[in-house]
């Protein structure tokens, strides 16, 4: 599909690692590149202490980035003992929305699965009493996420990020009271992502969110290059032909969505090109 962007404007890309090297040795132009794609605002996630810091700092300095703050779950084994006050402090930094990326990973095996548990809890109770939305990561273990998300015994505010489960695990997260995220997999030609399009055209559009995981999951037909925000027009416009809405209405209500559950301000953008272009 090919669209200009002001048929997928305004655009929230609601996962993004700013932070990592392959996006920060060219921010600037990452960012230019993104408002021109009709991207406005953008959630930087934080996986470390230290890219937490530094997705914080992205949001204190760079309009229209916000950010997420968080121990990923492979990452919780070499968490210290001063990380975790880190992390509760830098909620209070300006333009912090969210807690995570958090949750659980059975694919890899770099955090023993008990301590990855107890991590993901520590966030959950975190974000309950802060009052802010959780983003979930979750690689092959819905059923043990949805367990302990329903022992929890109450709502959550929250997504699962970048979206691989059945339907059935579908239902179960949107009863819990969280938003669906999809990433550049629903564009991807293979066959056996089928099943992942079909999921993703039966999430009801107002718990439906877009986003790139950038640099990874890259977008057809860039799939192989590093991702950047700019590239969630593509997976969008994916999403918009599988749920058999027009490309406005599609980001009209995802756009919404992602302002309402991270509680974006509406008049807070990205810079415009001409003032990314401009030398003052």
């Amino acid at each position: 599909m090919n669209l200009a962007a002001q048929d997928l404007s305004p655009l929230v890309d609601t996962h993004a690692h700013l932070d990592d090297r392959r996006l920060r040795a060219d921010l600037e132009g990452v960012l230019n590149r993104a408002v021109r794609a009709g991207v406005t605002q953008i959630i930087a996630a934080g996986t470390t202490v230290a890219s937490s810091i530094q997705s914080a700092e992205l949001a204190a300095t760079h309009r229209g980035v916000f950010a997420a703050v968080g121990i990923h779950p492979n990452d919780a084994a070499q968490a210290g003992p001063r990380d975790w006050p880190l992390i509760v402090d830098l909620l209070d930094r300006p333009g912090v929305v969210a807690i995570g990326e958090t949750g659980l990973d059975r694919y890899w095996d770099r955090t023993p699965f008990v301590q990855q548990q107890e991590w993901f809890d520590r966030h959950l109770s975190l974000a309950h009493d802060r009052e802010r939305p959780v983003v979930i990561h979750c690689r092959d273990c819905q059923s043990d996420i949805l367990a302990q998300l329903r022992g929890l015994g109450r709502p959550i505010r929250g997504v699962m990020h970048a979206y691989t489960g059945t339907w059935d695990q579908a239902q179960a997260f949107l009863e819990l009271g969280l938003h669906l995220s999809f990433a550049g997999m629903v564009t991807f030609t293979n066959k056996g992502l089928d099943s992942l399009r079909d999921v993703a055209a039966r999430v009801p559009l107002d718990r439906l969110l877009v986003e790139t995981d950038s640099p990874y999951l890259t977008p057809h037909p860039h799939r192989g290059q590093t991702n950047e925000p700019a590239h969630v027009s593509l997976t969008a416009a994916r999403l918009a032909e599988i749920q058999g809405v027009s490309p406005a209405e599609f980001v009209q209500i995802t756009t919404a969505n992602a302002r309402t559950l991270f509680r974006l301000p509406d008049g807070v953008v990205l810079l415009t090109p001409p003032e990314l272009d401009s030398p003052n």
